[in-house]
């Protein structure tokens, strides 16, 4: 039997007994003082339903704050190693000395870092890139990034307690990448190699 109203089931239980009666079959009684309760009980849980999430919510949300903070920080330094790498390479088949051209080509690679604090503090030419030659036999360069983030205040409060926050409240990420133009197990020069072909 489908569920219905109280007023309904006492209309119909008058109904069954007669015109002239007044009286109300127990079974149609029983069904409206059960959906009664049932309506209470389930006003109860929604009240109750409605505390619950108001005291686990901004538990919840602080939560989330304190896991989205490493996945920024995560991001911002796999951008910075893929620049670092990338110009080092750059830099390992560049003719020359290092010039501004390729500290260009770094801050385009550093690019893809969003200029929202939670990423990069400072705006996009505050990084700070330096290239040199390690090696001049071997070939080897590197290359080093240097930015800062601002963290989320909850984990702001735990740098700065720990002192690794510079005076601004924002955290130093620091890459460095070394790439060697030249493996180890090659012998010979260039001069001996292309002198073969001769």
């Amino acid at each position: 039997m489908r569920l219905m109203g109280w007023g309904y089931l006492i209309s119909r239980s008058i109904r069954r007994a007669g015109a002239g009666a007044l009286r109300v079959r127990r079974g149609a009684a029983r069904r409206c003082a059960r959906l009664l309760r049932s309506r209470a009980l389930a006003r109860e849980e929604q009240a109750q339903a409605t505390v619950e999430a108001a005291a686990l919510l901004p538990a919840f949300l602080t939560l989330l704050l304190l896991a989205l903070q490493p996945v920024c920080l995560l991001y911002t330094r796999a951008v910075m190693e893929s620049a670092a790498a990338e110009t080092a390479r750059l830099m390992v088949t560049t003719e020359g000395d290092v010039d501004e051209s390729i500290e260009a080509f770094a801050l385009r690679r550093l690019a893809a870092v969003p200029n929202v604090s939670l990423f990069h503090a400072g705006g996009p030419l505050s990084w700070d890139i330096s290239c040199s030659p390690v090696g001049e036999e071997s070939g080897e360069v590197s290359v080093s990034i240097v930015g800062f983030v601002r963290p989320l205040p909850v984990l702001g409060a735990f740098a700065r307690g720990m002192g690794a926050t510079n005076a601004q409240g924002d955290v130093e990420l620091a890459v460095t990448a070394r790439y060697s133009g030249r493996p180890d197990w090659l012998e010979g020069s260039y001069e001996t190699w292309t002198s073969q072909w001769n």
